[in-house]
């Protein structure tokens, strides 16, 4: 979920919590707050906390709640996971540590000191190297296994080829969820679950639908709905994220305030993408 922000910059709880509904109650059964497209890197902790606080008050009983609180100092993610199961958290979403390029045992220590830090906490794990520098490798995450609370797998590598890989080390023990709109569906049919949606803040019903339809059996309509979503998804990447999701859902009636630096407000371009997008999406 974006992180909603005021004219003069500030987390507008108000709208969050109303778009957090909003959300729910268009397909999504689960949110993700505090993460990349909520611009984690530049909200403070207890900005985080007390958008949590707002989006589960919101919505507490209706949807999972997925608090990130990864960080690439492991005594810093330890003491937001911490914070995140008493805040009362459903899971906690948990990056690769990004910039200092841990190798993979560092990795396994990393993720493995969160885990026993938080046991009571499903933790699913976020790899997403062309952000983090770093790719969490199938192996490692078959050793972290042992730790019952590593349960889920958001797999952003751009590849659907990593599912198969985590297939092939974890079985099915592990629940992969695809981390790149455009894949999801190719990435269901290699054994994800589901997807952690950045579209589904303007398609949510659709992105629901195709993936009830492949569970049941009937690929004509998911392939059908993957086609049709397949515009949107590359214009919500065409620069940045959360930049032209925040755009985008301003063009559609959400003043979610511009992203705060370094990150900008999209271009004229990109603004007008977007709108032949959502126009074209639209049913008429």
């Amino acid at each position: 979920m974006v992180t909603p922000f005021t004219a003069a910059g500030q987390v507008d709880l108000e709208q969050a919590a109303r778009l957090a509904e909003h959300l729910v109650n268009h397909g999504s059964d689960g949110l993700v707050i505090c993460g990349t497209t909520g611009e984690s890197p530049t909200l403070s902790w207890p900005e985080q906390h007390q958008l949590f606080a707002a989006v589960k008050e919101a919505v507490a009983g209706r949807a999972c709640l997925i608090a990130g609180s990864g960080s690439n100092c492991t005594a810093e993610a330890i003491e937001a996971t911490r914070e995140a199961a008493a805040l009362g958290a459903d899971a906690a979403l948990v990056v690769v540590p990004y910039y200092n390029k841990p190798p993979q045992d560092g990795l396994e220590a990393h993720f493995r000191a969160i885990a026993e830090a938080a046991p009571g906490l499903p933790l699913m794990l976020y790899n997403i190297p062309g952000r983090t520098g770093t790719s969490l490798a199938p192996e490692t995450v078959a050793r972290l296994l042992d730790l019952p609370n590593v349960v889920s797998f958001k797999a952003a590598s751009g590849t659907t080829e990593e599912v198969s890989a985590l297939r092939a080390a974890c079985g099915q023990r592990l629940a992969i969820y695809s981390g790149d709109d455009a894949l999801t569906l190719p990435m269901l049919a290699v054994g994800a679950v589901g997807v952690v949606s950045v579209a589904s803040h303007l398609a949510g019903p659709q992105i629901s639908a195709m993936i009830e339809a492949f569970f049941s059996g009937d690929l004509a309509t998911a392939l059908a709905l993957h086609e049709q979503l397949l515009p949107l998804c590359r214009a919500l990447f065409c620069t940045t994220n959360p930049i032209p999701v925040k755009a985008a859902l301003e063009l559609s009636g959400w003043p979610v305030g511009a992203p705060r630096l370094p990150l900008l407000s999209a271009n004229d371009a990109v603004k007008q993408r977007l709108s032949e997008t959502l126009a074209a999406l639209r049913p008429t």
